[in-house]
């Protein structure tokens, strides 16, 4: 495994971070907490050393499932990242969507981050996780019905409790991002980022390069799409958001695998399967400091931990970004 320090803080987290947003089931067809606290064991095992998760996914279950899984281990040796900011149990602030809980009752979901609910919400995921400090505290979503100020605030004085290690953001444009970093050093700004999705290159990364802001990259894999696995005629499970999301339209899923065969001989010559030359790819991308990889069992995490090892070559990484420059969709 690899590690780098993020951004301008003391965290030295790993390269391939472990995402825990599958293995609270939400959005994903459901969940099995014994897989997964399976698949946190050998993500450490294999020096994944940082976990992302986020108290909206499976409504604290993912929170729940990631204490459990570190009952026991070393605290200081782990980072723990997660969220807030997604109220299901409040009707304030901005609408974000509509979604079932475990219990299969409808919930709606609010982008919600003032003063007080930061604080609260803090509160209750130390709980779920078993914890008595978060190393990487991150708004989800910016929330447009609050000062950033205000949440900023929140999060100077969780920080200065020692509650919180670092502060964050999370799918933070531009001017988003100058004003919280006006109130607080971030640490860090979690954007969606893959070979299929680049916006945030052009303005973004390289003011986070400016200003020494980590960057923590999400659905480096495009939901599983770049894996290679899914054939045009797939059937997802019920409660799959995959199965509306563009990228899985059976037209771009053959234009997708037929990308991969050409960049397949690359894998094999590294002994690496395609996720894992997907994630090499992205952890080498200038700016980027981590790629969240999400896994449902220890084979998976596995496999994602051991893509820190490869090394690319220059002509490598030329040859991916000549190819990628010729793939269209729809």
């Amino acid at each position: 495994m690899e590690y780098r320090k993020l951004g301008k803080t003391d965290l030295t987290v790993s390269v391939i971070t472990f995402g825990a947003w599958a293995i609270g089931g939400w959005m994903w067809g459901g969940t099995n907490e014994k897989e997964a606290i399976e698949a946190i064991h050998a993500g450490l095992d294999y020096g994944m050393s940082s976990i992302d998760t986020a108290a909206v996914y499976g409504f604290g279950l993912s929170e729940e499932i990631v204490g459990k899984a570190l009952k026991g281990k070393p605290r200081d040796k782990v980072q723990i990242f997660t969220k807030f900011g997604m109220r299901w149990d409040i009707d304030k602030g901005e609408l974000h969507s509509k979604s079932k809980d475990r219990n299969g009752k409808l919930m709606e979901i609010h982008k919600f981050a003032g003063k007080e609910s930061v604080i609260w919400e803090c509160e209750q995921s130390l709980k779920r996780l078993s914890t008595d400090y978060i190393d990487l505290y991150q708004i989800h979503w910016p929330d447009n019905t609050t000062p950033v100020e205000e949440t900023m605030e929140a999060l100077g004085i969780l920080k200065q409790q020692g509650k919180i290690r670092e502060a964050a953001v999370c799918n933070y444009n531009l001017s988003q991002l100058r004003e919280a970093n006006q109130y607080l050093n971030l640490a860090s700004n979690q954007v969606p980022y893959s070979m299929l999705l680049r916006d945030y290159e052009e303005d973004v990364f390289p003011y986070c390069v400016e200003e020494n802001i980590g960057i923590l990259a999400y659905s480096s894999m495009q939901r599983g799409v770049l894996t290679g696995k899914f054939t045009p005629d797939h059937q997802f499970s019920e409660g799959d958001h995959r199965a509306s999301n563009k990228y899985f339209h059976p037209e771009n899923i053959r234009a997708i695998n037929s990308f991969l065969d050409q960049i397949k001989p690359i894998a094999e010559k590294h002994h690496a399967t395609l996720a894992q030359l997907v994630l090499r790819w992205t952890i080498d991308r200038s700016g980027i400091t981590v790629a969240l990889a999400g896994a449902r069992n220890a084979k998976q995490a596995k496999e994602n931990a051991l893509a820190a090892d490869i090394q690319l070559s220059d002509k490598e990484l030329q040859t991916i970004n000549e190819r990628l420059s010729e793939l269209e969709l729809t």
